[in-house]
């Protein structure tokens, strides 16, 4: 199934070629990162490229390249969220699908999560390093948030969503959500993403909770990570 895709932010429909060079954008950055010349500027190949490189270096290898950026990281993010108190700024992109079922795609996205499909969760944007359940039924995850000059690492409880500032809107039955905490297991900031059926697809309103004194530029550039991610996964989903 091949569906039409709208993406939402801040209101405004984007079109899809604009995500689609953001991504473009972001897979020469990490291609550069990981040690790899780009072989043209075709995304399709690209994405394979990227896929290639990350399946060679395995976990390991990209948390060798990555030691640095997240040594400054992981402190600066515990430090934001303790200044901020709690508070947060939310990052919000909306998607609207012209076919198949809210239902469909949790479930393909949850089934992929529980079985540890990398090639698919890192397949979502270029910025994806790390997605994988530990045996603690955490999702650990490495990624750049945004607008963020350095990758970051965290760890989602999608059982916990006790410190979630985001309200849930009864309008969306379905939801992905949970609390993302720091190495050190302090809660620095989660996830929201509310799902429902609407005409003959469905929509997705994906959100990302961030301390308050996170820079704007990073809350603003995750729109259009999540624009990205989510429409991949999506394709993937209906492929």
């Amino acid at each position: 199934m091949k569906l039409a895709i709208k993406t939402i932010i801040n209101g405004a429909e984007i079109p899809y070629t604009r995500v689609l060079e953001w991504e473009r954008r972001r897979a020469l950055v990490v291609l550069r990162k990981l040690g790899v010349k780009p072989a043209g500027r075709d995304l399709a190949g690209m994405r394979q490229q990227l896929a290639e490189r990350k399946q060679a270096l395995g976990a390991a290898g990209m948390m060798r390249i990555l030691r640095r950026e997240l040594a400054l990281s992981g402190p600066l993010a515990t430090l934001t969220a303790a200044l901020s108190c709690g508070r947060r700024r939310f990052s919000v992109t909306e998607l609207v699908m012209s076919g198949g079922t809210a239902e469909q795609f949790v479930d393909w996205l949850n089934e992929r999560a529980r079985i540890n499909d990398e090639r698919s969760m890192l397949a979502g944007t270029p910025d994806h390093y790390l997605i994988r359940i530990g045996a603690n039924g955490v999702q650990d995850v490495v990624e750049t948030n945004g607008g963020s000059p350095l990758a970051a690492r965290f760890f989602i409880d999608y059982q916990d969503l006790s410190s979630l500032r985001s309200p849930v809107d009864p309008a969306y039955p379905l939801q992905v959500a949970g609390v993302a905490r720091s190495g050190g297991g302090r809660a620095i900031g989660g996830v929201r993403h509310q799902f429902r059926n609407e005409g003959t697809g469905f929509r997705a309103r994906l959100l990302v909770e961030f301390p308050l004194l996170m820079l704007p530029q990073v809350v603003t550039g995750h729109q259009w990570h999540l624009a990205s991610e989510f429409s991949n996964w999506i394709e993937a989903a209906f492929a």
